[in-house]
C-alpha cells in the first residue's frame, strides 16, 4: 500500500470520524490518551511546532492553548476542512497544510518541535517519516508521538472478561507480523445500535512494527530516545469511563519523546 492508497482510506473516514470524535465518542483519546500526552510534553510555549497528522484539529488546538505557535498537516482535505472551519470560529493562529509526512513541505529546521498523535503507526515508511522530521527540527528539537502500543496491541488482540464483564487479561498474537496497509474496520465503542447500523466503519490500514523496529527507526533518523510514557487509567477514570478499563490490564497506548542532538 502506498501514500496514495493510505489517503484514500482516510479521506473517506474523515467526515464520519470528525462528526464522530467531536461528539465525544473518542473516549480512548479524550478521557486517557490525550491527557497523559499532554501531561508528558515538555512546555511549548512560545515555540514553533508541527502537528503531524493533526486529523480535524482537536489535539492540534490543545497544544496551541498550551501557547505554542502550531501548524497541523494531514493527508485527507476533509479533515484539513473541518480543522480550518474550527480556526475560523476560535481563532488560536494555527496553519493547515495538505501533505504526508514522506516528503514535508518545510524547510530544514522550521520546528522547535513535533508532535504526531496516534498517527504514525498507519503511515508508510515510518523509518523516512522520522528522517524527515528529523530533518525539519532544530537541532535540540524533539518530537513526541503516540502510537497504539506495539507490544499489546499488535494484528491480533483480544480482551478476556470476567462474568461481570470486567476485563482481566488480553490474548495476543501476530505480534512480529509486520504487514504493510492491513485493514481494519471499525467504530468507536459505545456507540447506539442505530448508529453501529448505519454508519459505515471506518478503514484503517496499519503499518505495525515490533518495539525493536521503532526503537530502531528513531535511533537511525538520528533522534535520542530520551522518555516512554504508558497511559494507565486511574481507578477513578475506569469507574469513570468502563471503555478504557482495560488499560488498567496493560497498555494500548505508547507515548515516545525524542530529540535531535545539538549535534551529530
Amino acid at each position: 500500500m502506498d501514500a496514495k492508497e493510505v489517503a484514500a482510506h482516510w479521506e473517506s473516514n474523515a467526515e464520519t470520524w470528525t462528526m464522530l470524535s467531536r461528539a465525544g465518542h473518542d473516549r480512548y483519546r479524550d478521557a486517557l490518551n490525550t491527557p497523559a500526552f499532554l501531561a508528558m510534553l515538555p512546555p511549548v510555549a512560545g515555540l514553533k511546532g508541527l502537528d503531524l497528522g493533526c486529523g480535524e484539529g482537536t489535539n492540534t488546538r490543545a497544544v496551541a492553548r498550551l501557547g505554542a505557535s502550531m501548524t497541523g498537516l494531514d493527508i485527507a482535505p476533509t479533515f484539513l476542512r473541518h480543522a480550518q472551519d474550527a480556526e475560523r470560529r476560535d481563532p488560536l493562529g494555527i496553519d493547515y497544510v495538505l501533505g504526508d509526512g514522506l516528503t514535508l513541505p518545510f524547510a530544514d529546521g522550521s520546528f522547535d518541535f513535533v508532535t504526531a498523535f496516534m498517527s504514525m503507526m498507519d503511515m508508510v515508511d515510518q523509518a523516512s517519516v522520522l528522517r524527515e522530521v528529523t530533518r525539519i527540527l532544530k537541532p535540540g528539537g524533539f518530537l513526541q508521538f503516540s502510537i497504539l502500543h506495539p507490544c499489546f496491541v499488535p494484528p491480533t488482540r483480544r480482551n478476556i472478561r470476567d462474568e461481570n464483564g470486567v476485563p482481566v487479561a488480553i490474548e495476543l498474537a501476530d505480534y512480529f507480523d509486520e504487514s504493510d496497509g492491513r485493514v481494519e474496520r471499525w467504530l468507536f465503542s459505545g456507540l447506539s445500535p442505530e448508529q453501529n447500523a448505519t454508519l459505515t466503519p471506518f478503514a484503517v490500514p496499519r503499518f505495525h512494527r515490533t518495539l525493536s523496529t521503532w526503537v530502531a527507526m528513531i535511533v537511525g533518523a538520528g533522534l535520542r530516545i530520551e522518555a516512554f510514557g504508558e497511559p494507565m487509567a486511574s481507578e477513578e477514570v475506569a469507574a469513570a469511563e468502563p471503555i478504557v478499563a482495560d488499560t488498567r490490564v496493560a497498555p494500548i497506548f505508547l507515548h515516545v519523546l525524542a530529540k535531535r542532538p545539538m549535534t551529530p
